[in-house]
Order: structure tokens, then sequence, then C-alpha cells
């Protein structure tokens, strides 16, 4: 087996503005798995609020190339087991456990829904996200956008906003990125109104979930908080629902361990993305029969995409059909 990895820059359409910052491109890390002509590929990207350093995962990569490309072509949850033996970063684990994936089922001519029975019809569509700004124009572009589902950016809590979403009477989440205090929490979760909104995601700096309550009028979903397995226990009192990520928890491997406990303890499930190509966002798709809500815009969001595979077209997913993944690069 051979490993490849590059560096890329994925320029987005627009300013993306969020609690955090504003961003105009995001930094990407490309790996490539390849065996007999096949190649799987996987990435990762560079989030601020993670502090990803790409050229540390550049080094940590050639340090572990001897030992990835003498590995033989085993099943990817064996495979996924030695990589959990190298102590790598979620972020860099998610690139090479997608990546495998991807090159296991090319070999194999299965597409990852094959490899693992999963349901591939009745799937859920996928929210367009609308950044941090003036609410007349976010509620502009909500107005003339082709999507069905969006989820609100927005840096603290402003009520006239919350009452003028409401209104347009359409399915709306709200995302603070953490910026909301404890009073707007209260203030949220006691507002019968806010059960119109479909959740309102991370509204507090990660482990500050304790003034939430699950039984309220507040569909509150857990992104930052909710990072593993581990997590999952420790949030029922506090979370409705949870926000899947594969870069977040290590990969597809360990999200689908998460999803079935998730379902096990009764939360909402979605499947989410950072701002990814369609490599990362090829990946997600796989999995969204199985959640109850997807974030997979991010490849929307990008004016440079390096790949084809699975996609999302005005909400809606759309699978390829093909072995592993089904990614190829343009």
């Amino acid at each position: 087996m051979e490993l490849l990895f590059k560096l890329k820059q994925l320029q987005l359409k627009e300013t993306f503005s969020i609690a955090y910052g504003n961003y105009n491109h995001r930094d990407a890390l490309l790996i490539e798995l390849s065996h007999q002509n096949y190649k799987g590929y996987g990435e990762c990207v560079a989030i601020d609020y993670y502090q990803i350093n790409l050229q540390s995962f550049v080094l940590k990569l050639k340090e572990i190339q001897p030992k990835i490309e003498v590995q033989k072509i085993i099943h990817p949850k064996e495979f996924f087991k030695f990589l959990l033996s190298l102590n790598l970063h979620p972020f860099l684990l998610s690139a090479l456990d997608c990546a495998y994936w991807d090159l296991f089922g090319k070999l194999e001519n299965k597409s990852f829904i094959e490899l693992n029975q999963l349901p591939s019809e009745n799937l859920v569509e996928s929210s367009i996200t609308i950044s941090v700004g003036e609410i007349d124009k976010q509620i502009q572009k909500i107005e003339k956008s082709s999507w069905n589902k969006f989820k609100v950016k927005c840096k603290g809590l402003d009520k006239n906003n919350v009452e003028k979403l409401l209104q347009l009477n359409r399915n709306i989440a709200l995302d603070s990125n953490a910026s909301f205090t404890d009073e707007d929490c209260i203030w949220l979760q006691e507002n019968i109104e806010v059960q119109n909104f479909s959740y309102l995601e991370q509204p507090r700096p990660i482990d500050q979930y304790k003034i939430l309550k699950k039984e309220s009028f507040a569909n509150w979903m857990a992104d930052e908080d909710c990072q593993d397995l581990d997590s999952l226990d420790e949030l029922i009192p506090y979370y409705k629902s949870v926000n899947i990520k594969l870069m977040k928890c290590g990969g597809l491997t360990p999200a689908l361990e998460m999803i079935k406990k998730a379902r096990e303890l009764n939360y909402k499930i979605m499947i989410g993305c950072m701002t990814e190509s369609t490599v990362g966002i090829s990946a997600g798709c796989i999995l969204t029969g199985l959640v109850d809500y997807a974030d997979l815009d991010g490849a929307n969001l990008i004016s440079n995409d390096y790949a084809t595979g699975n996609f999302v077209d005005n909400g809606k997913i759309i699978l390829s059909q093909k072995p592993g993944l089904g990614i190829e690069l343009k």
C-alpha cells in the first residue's frame, strides 16, 4: 500500500462569518492510499477553534508512512485498530480511516453502504448555512434560496431576530457557535415558540452546558461538547440532539459506533461537516440513512472543489453508487 498526501486550499464562494471569525478560505490536507492501481481518498481541514496545524500533520505522516505502507490489505475495522496504535489527532485519524474505507471498497468492488448494509433510500435533506450577518440580509438569503432547510449562524442572542426568523415559517436551525449566555439559554428554553426551530446548536462554550434542560422547548444540539463515544453519557440530561462530525470523532469507523450508541440513548442525531471538499462530504453523505438531520453543505460553499463523488443538490443527498466512498479527483 502506498501513502501520498498534499496540502490544498479551499476557496470560499463568499466570506464565511461565524461567531469565531471571518474566513475566505480553508486549508485542507488530502490523503491518498493506493494499492493495485486503486486509490482511496480522505481529507481533513484546518479549523482555528480546534487549533489544527496541518504542517504538524504532514510531519506525523512522514513519520508513520513506513508503518502504513507495510500494512497488508485487511478489513477497515482492523486497519482502524492499527491506526489507533499510532496516537493520531482525530482529524488526521479521520482522513486516514476514510481513505482506507474508500480504497477497500474499490478493491472489493463494493460501496461503503453495501459493505455495512446501510439504508440508502429516504435520506434526510441537508441544511445550508447562512453565515453571521444583518438579519435582513440573512432572511433575504433564505428567501432567495432553492434549499428547504437552513442553519442560521448568530453571534449572541437578539430576541427580535429570533422573532423575525420564526415568522418566516421555514425549516430553520440556530447555531450560535457557543456565543449565548446562560440568560439567553434560559429565555430560549422557556419560550414555547422556540420549539419551531429544528434545533439550537452548541449554545454555550465547551463544558458549560449545565444550564441547559433537555426537557425544555429548545431542541439543544451538542457540537463541540460531543467529541466522542464517552461524551454521549455525560450529555444526557442537557441535550436532546448531537452533531456527529467525522473529523471530530476520528472517521467513519467510530462514527458508526457513535450513531449506534446515540440511538440507544434516544438522542436525535445529525451528520455534520466542516468546510470541506467533496472528498470529506462524500464520506458524510453515506451515513445520512442512519440519522435525523444532515448539515453537509461544506462543498457547496467552496468555488474550487477538486473531487467528485456523493454530493448535495439543493439539500438532496445524491449517492454515486460507486465502490468505496465513490470519490474521484477531478
